[in-house]
């Protein structure tokens, strides 16, 4: 049975209250939006301000100004030896440490070498392989201070140190240097030494092992499960499980290849080709996904045209749907590779948390990562490594962005519409 309805009165004062508390919501609604996204940008700008507040000084060192006169303090050591392959070893045993310490006194004052960090020799050393005239002559060096000489002059200091450092800076003594052992050496115990180096080589290493195994893996099981397999519950049991895969905690994969990898094939513990493998096991489930759901998003009507024109089913694959798939395939590795770039769980449990001092020489060496090596430094009690991980977590947030910098390219390049 119809029934008679008067038509809306949009006048009313009840419709009008209605339509008034609908418009104000809607303003509180959009007022919590904006204020949500300007929280977050704060929060971002802070920790962003924060970090490269104390980082950028990391990329900097104190240098003291040092002249030592090898022709009054002679070095015991023939410089025809200066190419052989143990010359680091013989120059420290010439006691090159003691005649820097005392040129360091002379130039410097009573108590001169503590201001000097104590692998400042170290330089002098490099120096002299590099010019061995220099054990004829007096010349001056820029040597690295010590972390507490360092820190009183990028903050300011008070006290003996805080006049020495400043009478030093009057005299022209001291001065400021780009850090270039920063970005050419492997982890060390003196904050002059420490470098990103060997991490970084270890991290590159690393996710090019894990890229090798879980891309092309990851891509050929997409593309079976999604364009050959017989959607059965073997299939869907199959679909499950990756998911799950993906969902799991990473440590889980550390304790995995611990239990497989080096116990069970006894493979090159902390190193690289280990690393690789345990993060190829992480991020292929996040490829599998990522390229179905790409494989997916192709019309079915480019595989009916290619097949109304005679190409065979290997053909439509490779030739029509991969292509066109390509873009979200390249974008879900690309973000799955920088989640796995910023991972430590599963690293520690395959040994890549010790102390290693060398540059990785290959897949085999033992090595570590840039997220360990932050790791590492911010459990220093040394204050002269709080800006080392405040730099070294910069050049780790570079590298994570030009990775999803390249992602955003690749898509925005390779995507078609239709």
């Amino acid at each position: 049975m119809n029934r008679k309805t008067s038509p809306t009165d949009w006048k009313a004062p009840a419709m009008q209250r209605r339509i008034t508390a609908r418009y104000a919501a809607e303003r509180r609604f959009r007022a919590m939006g904006l204020g949500a996204v300007l929280l977050s940008g704060l929060f971002l700008a802070f920790l962003l301000t924060v970090m490269v507040g104390n980082g950028a000084r990391g990329f900097t060192y104190t240098h003291i100004a040092v002249p030592i006169d090898f022709a009054a303090t002679p070095l015991p050591l023939d410089p025809a030896r200066l190419g052989d392959s143990d010359a680091d070893q013989l120059i420290a045993n010439a006691g090159l440490a003691d005649i820097v310490a005392l040129a360091a006194d002379e130039a410097l004052g009573a108590n001169g070498s503590a201001l000097i960090s104590e692998n400042a020799w170290k330089d002098v050393r490099r120096a002299i392989k590099d010019e061995p005239a220099l054990l004829r002559t007096r010349s001056a060096f820029e040597l690295p201070a010590s972390s507490l000489v360092d820190i009183a002059a990028k903050e300011g200091a008070r006290g003996a140190l805080g006049a020495r450092v400043d009478a030093l800076t009057r005299e022209g003594k001291l001065a400021k240097h780009i850090h270039w052992s920063f970005f050419r050496n492997a982890d060390a115990t003196d904050p002059a030494l420490a470098g990103i180096w060997g991490a970084l080589k270890g991290s590159v290493l690393t996710i090019v092992i894990a890229f090798l195994i879980a891309f092309p893996t990851g891509v050929l099981a997409a593309l079976y499960l999604e364009e050959y397999a017989p959607k059965n519950r073997w299939s869907d049991l199959i679909e499950v499980s990756i998911n799950n895969l993906a969902a799991v905690p990473s440590i889980i994969f550390g304790l995995l290849a611990l239990a497989v990898f080096i116990n069970w094939f006894g493979l090159c513990q902390a190193s690289p080709l280990v690393g690789g493998l345990t993060l190829a096991l992480m991020t292929m489930p996040v490829i599998v996904i990522a390229s179905r759901n790409a494989i997916k998003a192709v019309p079915p009507s480019i595989r009916d045209a290619a097949l109304g024109v005679g190409a065979s089913p290997v053909q439509v694959v490779f030739h029509h749907v991969l292509p066109l798939a390509l873009p979200g395939i390249l974008t879900g590795t690309i973000i799955g590779m920088a989640r796995a770039l910023g991972e430590t769980a599963p690293l520690l449990l395959i040994g890549m948390r010790a102390f290693i001092g060398d540059v990785p020489g290959g897949v085999c060496s033992p090595s570590t990562v840039l997220p360990m090596q932050i790791f590492l430094w911010s459990d220093e009690v040394d204050r002269g490594f709080v800006e080392k991980t405040s730099a070294a977590i910069i050049v780790l947030l570079i590298v994570l962005l030009s990775m999803n910098a390249l992602a955003i390219y690749l898509r925005n390049k390779f995507e078609k519409r239709w």
